[in-house]
This record gives C-alpha cells, structure tokens and sequence, in this order.
C-alpha cells in the first residue's frame, strides 16, 4: 500500500504564500501525491508548476464556513475550473444540514458540480457537528447531488477525521461514492487505518512525514 497515491497534498493556511505553494507542489510531484489541495488565488500558478505531472490540481469552494449562497459557490468552482483546478473540495450549508433541510445540501452540491464540468468534486459534510443518522443522510443528499466524494472534515473545526465516520460513510455509501479523510491525520499509522476504514483519499499537511515514515516498512 503506497500512501502517496491516497494523498491531497494540502496547504490551507489563510497566510499562505507563493513560495509555499510552489514547495508544496514540488514535494507533490518527488512523492506522486495524488493531488494538491491549495487556496483559490493559487491555482493558476500550481498548474502551471504541475503541467505534465500525475498529480491533480486541486482547491476549495466555500471554504471553510460552506454558508455562501449556491450561485457564489458556483462561481468559485467556475473560476477555479477557468484557473486550471482538477479538483474542488466543496463545503456544504451548514446551517441548512442543521435543519434537515437535505434537499437544499442537494441543490448546493449540484450548483458546484454543473460548473465542475466533470472535474472531481468532493464534498465536505463536516462530521464533528452532527450525529450519525444526520451523517448518513447527507451521504444521501450529496450522491444525489452528483459528486464524487463525501469527505469527513475541513480541518477548521473543532475535530477532524474519525475511524467512526469514515466506516459510517463507507458503509452508507456502499460503493456510490468515494470517502476522503481529513482533519488530523499526521502520521503513517493513523493513515493506514483510514485507508483501511475505507477513505479512497486522504487530506493531510503532513504528507512528506508521512511518506517518512512508510519507507521502512515498504523496504
């Protein structure tokens, strides 16, 4: 299991600076990450740096909050699509998943994913703010959306990723769609047992640590 090939490379720190995108899509390309996961105004310029790679694209939509209206985040996902991104982390409306209103979750992902033009769409339920039942029927409203993932966490909250959510979603997802792992994962050993769990993507910042510490054991 080489845990490159799971990894978006992310870099979301709200003073991030070009000199960091640009190491942090170095990096991607020396370990054959799967992606990198970058703020929006970057994305043109870590295209063009990963032109003729492997490694995807990829940045954020109404990040971290998700409560910008669905004809803003369709906007972003048009611009970042127009930059280059291959990929786009989404966050759902919050406060409308708070409500049970899951057809407004659907119509929000889907807002995104029209103007994804097929590109990957992950969707990000923010698991720590809800109970499991909630979970699994965002699960439902996001597959109906159209996207490609659901994905555990943003990082900014008050947890991230558990070994509990991710079997919950994979578990309800049942093969429709695929699961990312973010939040907190900083180290081989937690990464071994999302991937386990069932996550097909793992978000984390620590990805060269983590890389470090699989060596030994793929010797």
């Amino acid at each position: 299991m080489n845990p490159a090939l799971y990894i978006d490379h992310t870099l979301l720190k709200p003073e991030t600076r070009m000199q960091e995108v640009t190491a942090l899509c170095e990096e991607a390309v020396e370990y054959g990450f799967a992606s990198v996961c970058i703020p929006p105004r970057f994305v043109r310029q870590a295209a063009d740096l990963l032109y003729g790679s492997e490694v995807k694209t990829g940045t954020v939509v109404g990040f971290p909050l998700g409560y910008e209206m669905s004809t803003v985040k369709a906007v972003q996902a048009d611009q970042a699509v127009q930059a280059g991104a291959d990929e786009l982390d989404m966050v759902i409306p919050l406060g409308a998943a708070r409500d049970r209103d899951f057809s407004a979750v659907t119509e929000d992902v889907r807002a995104v994913v029209e103007r994804a033009e097929g590109r990957t769409v992950k969707v990000i339920l923010e698991c720590c703010l809800f109970e499991a039942a909630i979970k699994q029927q965002l699960v439902e409203a996001v597959i109906a959306g159209g996207a490609q993932y659901v994905k555990s966490s943003t990082g900014f909250a008050a947890s991230g990723a558990t070994l509990e959510d991710i079997r919950l979603m994979t578990e309800t997802a049942a093969g429709r769609i695929k699961v990312k792992a973010a939040g907190g994962i900083r180290d081989w050993s937690s990464c071994r047992e999302f991937i386990r769990a069932g996550a097909d993507r793992i978000g984390t910042s620590a990805g060269v640590a983590i890389m470090a510490q699989w060596r030994p054991y793929a010797e």
